[in-house]
């Protein structure tokens, strides 16, 4: 049975965030704004359905999802891109699959002990954040 990831993380640290945004085609004044940002996550699990919100000072970014079921999600806040995003448990990671213009999108949520990692793809960068469960 796959984890219930409920709870508010704080973040850590993180990896590679500046070139995984310039494969979206981000402008270099964005990117470096959105390096400096710490963002905190907030996810809510019910059953089959969870919402989960990232948190910054610059802007929120909320994806609310029936597991298992495709739908368009809007990343017009992130890079102007529409997608088809299918988002599943394999094992104990929850997977995001993000169709669209960019090869390669989507990202990997995971638990270790009271951490919460999230690996993001786009074409061939990966980023990777660590987060810390405080409630």
């Amino acid at each position: 049975m796959p984890p219930n990831l409920t709870g508010y993380y704080r973040f850590v640290s993180q990896e590679n965030m500046d070139n995984y945004l310039r494969a979206l085609d981000i402008n270099v004044i964005l990117r470096k704004v959105v390096c400096l940002l710490k963002p905190d996550k907030e996810i809510i699990h019910t059953g089959d359905h969870m919402v989960i919100r990232t948190i910054t000072s610059l802007r929120d970014y909320v994806m609310d999802f029936d597991l298992g079921v495709q739908f368009e999600e809007d990343l017009g806040p992130v890079d102007g891109r529409k997608c088809q995003t299918t988002v599943s448990w394999e094992g104990d990671q929850l997977v995001c699959e993000q169709l669209g213009e960019k090869r390669n999108r989507g990202w990997r949520h995971w638990l270790e002990g009271d951490q919460l990692h999230l690996r993001m793809t786009a074409e061939d960068e990966v980023c990777v954040q660590v987060f810390q469960k405080v409630k």
